[in-house]
């Protein structure tokens, strides 16, 4: 009898403890109690990859083309407070990079004459400086710039989809070879984008409140067109949407009246509710619609306003007098487009830069598409070398958000913050007349990666697992890569190995291995005769490398190693065609130069 009693009571013990949780809930729940930690520990470690990735590239990368003519400009700025070279981009990010050199404090001689890029090379290599630890610091500020704009995309996505989202957000961001490659070199094409990325964060956070946010956008926003033109088609966009986060905010402004809760202290709505007042606002009485208008073009126009002063104040910075000493001629623009840019509430100096801009627009450059040598330029370039040049985790993830902000009622409201921009600042770039490389469309992994935090659909598991998987295998493909992320391409067309088969320029050879050639030849070559063709703004006879140029004597008596770059192998006709073709592979360096025995 005692026996059966005492079983009754563990039988009803066990009853009212339930039944013990599965394992995945069990580890769940283990997740959500560290979340505190867990998550600031994750993010930190992904953007700590991302910064080992980028140093490490920094460290072994020689000067890129552009770099020197930066270097030199962010000097002069430092030692004469003066807009004379590099007038077709504004100055901001050159400030940027001057904090850098800063440190590095190299000896600068201003009266040196010549173009920007002939003072870029002598700056570096003519003038006693360590040109190593020169680039290195002015790569610091940028490096540590993309890393805060990993930080933006994260908490972009993270307001859009949760915690999740932004980490999901935040590793396609940190593993993205571009991102990387040309976040660690001290050039302009990151901070611009990522700028812009911030300005659309900020306008999608004045839904709530719009008074400190939309100056912040407008700051943002600023930064970027004081960093590089190619950001002004995003002012329009951005004006628009800050009108529409204006009109969303009303949402959140309750009927006063007694008892009313304060607009801060008012519970979350969601983005669809909030735009769905916004627009009952609007069909509301007349006095009602005619004050969410002023409101709707006082936040479009305090954007603007915001954006040009910070531009003008990128340029006061450097010389408080606007003085403009051009080293180079800056060419006439005539017609509407010269009359509209005079009209521009911008610097004078700023607006020779649209005209040296306008002027590089109208040369006939060359371009190279999967194996095509064309001049002039292809609408589609721009498509097709991001469809090479991203990783197929970054694409499938990202495009399936983007169905989802368009497809899912909770998220449709985010659809123009995220489509709008990319899409309007490519359909700009893709008319532009130098196909040189995705550097021009960074802004599209940047979005990309947000957006891909839409992917999982709440009450499909599979979504979360496949994008998480998707994840992974983009992680996978960016660290396959190192630490070779310039000439990067995804599976579908080979690796890194094959992408100067398909693209050239700053896609794959930008001169940035013209050190690890020199360790080669060092290493595996040493007394024998080199030739060279190089495509780059080093100085091989700096890095040790003694070679000839091939093109200037007859064919039979270049015997022994030709070294060609992978872009003027791209290009090549005539006589290195020839010399290329009568010689077999013998390897390559970095992906971005080929070697030949002769």
């Amino acid at each position: 009898m005692m026996a059966r009693e005492q079983h009754l009571v563990l039988t009803r013990e066990l009853s009212a403890a339930g039944p013990r949780p599965a394992p995945g809930r069990r580890v769940y729940a283990w997740l959500r109690r560290r979340r505190r930690w867990l998550v600031p520990l994750l993010a930190a470690l992904l953007l700590a990859q991302m910064a080992a990735a980028m140093v490490t590239t920094a460290v072994q990368q020689t000067p890129t083309i552009d770099e020197p003519v930066y270097v030199a400009t962010a000097t002069d700025y430092l030692h004469e407070h003066r807009i004379r070279y590099n007038p077709e981009h504004p100055p901001l990010g050159k400030l940027l990079i001057a904090a850098g050199v800063a440190v590095a404090g190299p000896h600068y001689d201003p009266s040196y004459t010549g173009t920007q890029g002939d003072v870029g090379r002598h700056l570096l290599y003519e003038s006693g400086n360590d040109p190593w630890r020169v680039m290195l610091w002015a790569r610091l500020p940028v490096i540590v710039l993309t890393l805060l704009f990993g930080l933006v995309a994260f908490a972009f996505a993270r307001e859009l989809t949760g915690t999740a989202g932004g980490l999901a957000a935040l590793a396609l961001y940190a593993f993205c070879p571009d991102l990387i490659a040309h976040g660690s070199l001290a050039t302009l094409d990151v901070p611009t984008a990522g700028f812009v990325l911030t300005s659309v964060w900020l306008v999608w956070r004045a839904r709530r409140r719009p008074v400190p946010y939309l100056p912040l956008a407008g700051a943002a926003l600023g930064a970027a067109l004081a960093t590089k033109m190619s950001a002004l088609p995003a002012v329009p966009v951005l004006m628009a949407l800050a009108a529409v986060s204006v009109l969303a905010s009303s949402a959140h402004r309750p009927e006063a009246g007694a008892g009313t809760p304060s607009p801060r202290l008012a519970p979350p709505l969601s983005a669809y509710d909030a735009l769905r007042a916004a627009l009952s606002a609007l069909a509301g009485p007349a006095e009602g619609r005619r004050r969410a208008v002023l409101r709707a073009l006082a936040g479009a126009v305090v954007v603007a306003v915001v954006a040009v002063a910070v531009v003008w104040a990128a340029y006061l910075a450097v010389d408080p007098r606007l003085r403009f000493s051009p080293a180079e001629p800056v060419p006439a623009l005539h017609g509407l487009r010269g009359r509209l840019v005079d009209l521009l509430p911008l610097p004078g100096a700023y607006r020779a830069g649209m005209r040296v801009q306008f002027a590089l627009e109208a040369y006939p450059w060359q371009g190279y598409l999967f194996g095509r040598l064309y001049t002039g330029s292809l609408w589609y370039y721009l498509p097709a070398a991001l469809l090479v040049k991203t990783p197929l985790g970054l694409l499938v993830a990202g495009a399936a958000g983007a169905a989802a902000v368009v497809v899912a009622r909770r998220l449709r409201p985010a659809a123009p913050y995220l489509l709008l921009p990319p899409g309007v600042l490519l359909a700009a770039a893709m008319t532009g007349s130098r196909d040189f490389g995705t550097r021009y469309a960074l802004f599209v992994p940047m979005f990309l990666a947000v957006a891909a935090a839409c992917a999982p659909r709440p009450g499909r598991r599979w979504t979360a697992g496949a994008t998480a998987a998707l994840v992974l295998f983009a992680a996978v493909s960016s660290l396959r890569t190192f630490p070779y992320y310039l000439p990067y391409s995804n599976e579908a067309f080979g690796g890194p190995a094959r992408t100067h088969r398909l693209l050239h320029d700053s896609n794959v050879d930008w001169g940035q291995d013209l050190g690890r050639l020199a360790d080669r030849l060092r290493q595996r070559y040493p007394g024998e005769r080199v030739w060279l063709v190089y495509k780059g703004s080093g100085v091989p006879s700096y890095y040790g490398i003694r070679a000839a140029d091939p093109r200037g004597v007859p064919p039979e008596r270049v015997h022994g190693l030709l070294v060609v770059s992978d872009s003027a192998l791209a290009k090549a006709r005539g006589r290195l065609a020839e010399l290329v073709a009568d010689s077999r592979p013998a390897g390559d360096v970095g992906h971005s130069i080929s070697l030949f025995r002769r």
